[in-house]
C-alpha cells in the first residue's frame, strides 16, 4: 500500500490495524475528557427513573436477544438496559439502580453534549478516520456506555460487530474508549488477531416481521464456514485509550468477577450511500428528525480496502 501523509496515526499503526483487525491507541483522550465522560455517565445513572422503566434486560445470546420497543426505538434517545442478574425471580430489581444497568444507549453521541464533544466534534477522531481510509463518508449510528457491573457484569461471547450493524457490503467500525482501568478480572476485551480477514459475515441481526429481533442467515447454516480458531489476545487498557475495532474481527469479554465497575464508552461508524446500503431490516433505524450524523467535514477522496 502506498504511503500517504497522515494526521494522527503512524503508517505502522495503520498497517497493524489492517493486519490484526484492531488497534489500541494509548492516551487518546486527555484525563479531563475521560473524567467528564465518567462523571456524566454516573449522573445519568443517578437521574434516570426506575419507576418508569420497563425493566428491559440486555441479553446477548442468539436465541434470546433483547428486542422490545424500548430497545428498538432507542437509537435517538438515552435509555438504560439492565443486567440479567439484576432482576430477581419476582421481576424486581435486587440492587440499587446504579448497580443494575448493563449499558446506556444508543443516542448519547447526539443527545448529550459531553459525549457529542468527543464523538462528533473531536478533531483527533476525524484525523484517525481520515488516516485509516476505511470509509469514504462515514456516519455514526449508535453509542453506548457499557457499565460492566461488579460481579454481575455479564460475559459477551465471541462475535463481530458487522453482524449487528449490517451494511452491504459490511462496513462497521467500532471506537471503544475505557473510562476505567480494564483488567482480566473486570472484563477487558479480547481479540482474535487477523480474524477479520478470514471470518465472513454469515448472518445479520434484524427486526423480525412479527415483532422483536432475531438473526437472518446470509449463508445457509449448513454451508457457513466455522469461525477461525486461534489464540485470543487480551487487551488490558487504561482510561482514555482508544481501541479501533474492525467490524469483522472476532472479539469477546469475560464476566466481571471483580468488585469494581468497568465503564467504557463505545460508538460505531458505517459507510454511507452510495458506497454501502443500510436497509430497513436493521434493528436500529434513523428517523427524518435524526438522520445518522456524518463524521467528516469533507469525504475521504480514496479508501483502501482491508487486505490491499
Amino acid at each position: 500500500m502506498a504511503e500517504s501523509k497522515l494526521d494522527y496515526l503512524t503508517q505502522e499503526q495503520v498497517d497493524q490495524f489492517r493486519t490484526d483487525g484492531y488497534l489500541r491507541l494509548p492516551n487518546f483522550l486527555e484525563p479531563d475528557e475521560v473524567e467528564a465522560l465518567l462523571l456524566r455517565s454516573k449522573q445519568l445513572l443517578d437521574n434516570f427513573s426506575i419507576e418508569e422503566h420497563p425493566l428491559t434486560k440486555f441479553t446477548t445470546g442468539d436465541d434470546n436477544h433483547v428486542g422490545d420497543e424500548y430497545f428498538l426505538t432507542s437509537g435517538d434517545k438515552i435509555r438504560f438496559f439492565l443486567e440479567e442478574d439484576a432482576i430477581g425471580p419476582d421481576g424486581k430489581l435486587n440492587r440499587e439502580k446504579q448497580k443494575a444497568v448493563n449499558k446506556i444507549g444508543h443516542g448519547l453521541h447526539e443527545q448529550d453534549a459531553v459525549f457529542r464533544k468527543v464523538t462528533l466534534e473531536n478533531e483527533k477522531m476525524k484525523a484517525v478516520v481520515r488516516d485509516l481510509k476505511f470509509h469514504h463518508d462515514p456516519v455514526a449510528l449508535q453509542s453506548m456506555v457499557i457499565c460492566k457491573q461488579p460481579h454481575i457484569g455479564g460475559e459477551v461471547p465471541e462475535h463481530n460487530d458487522s453482524t449487528f450493524l449490517y451494511t452491504n457490503p459490511p462496513s462497521a467500525l467500532g471506537f471503544w474508549i475505557p473510562l476505567e482501568k480494564c483488567t482480566p478480572e473486570n472484563g477487558a476485551l479480547s481479540f482474535l488477531p487477523g480474524s477479520h480477514l478470514t471470518a465472513p459475515i454469515t448472518k445479520r441481526f434484524v427486526r423480525m416481521p412479527g415483532g422483536g429481533t432475531g438473526f437472518e442467515h446470509l449463508v445457509p447454516p449448513e454451508e457457513a464456514p466455522p469461525n477461525p480458531q486461534g489464540k485470543y489476545i487480551l487487551e488490558a487498557c487504561m482510561p482514555g485509550d482508544l481501541v479501533l475495532i474492525h467490524g469483522s474481527v472476532l472479539h469477546k469479554s469475560e464476566r466481571n468477577t471483580s468488585s469494581h465497575t468497568r465503564f467504557a464508552y463505545t460508538f460505531h461508524m458505517i459507510e454511507s450511500p452510495p458506497h454501502a446500503e443500510y436497509d430497513a431490516k436493521n434493528w436500529l433505524q434513523p428517523t427524518p428528525e435524526t438522520p445518522f450524523p456524518h463524521i467528516l467535514d469533507t469525504p475521504n477522496p480514496t479508501v483502501v480496502p482491508v487486505g490491499a
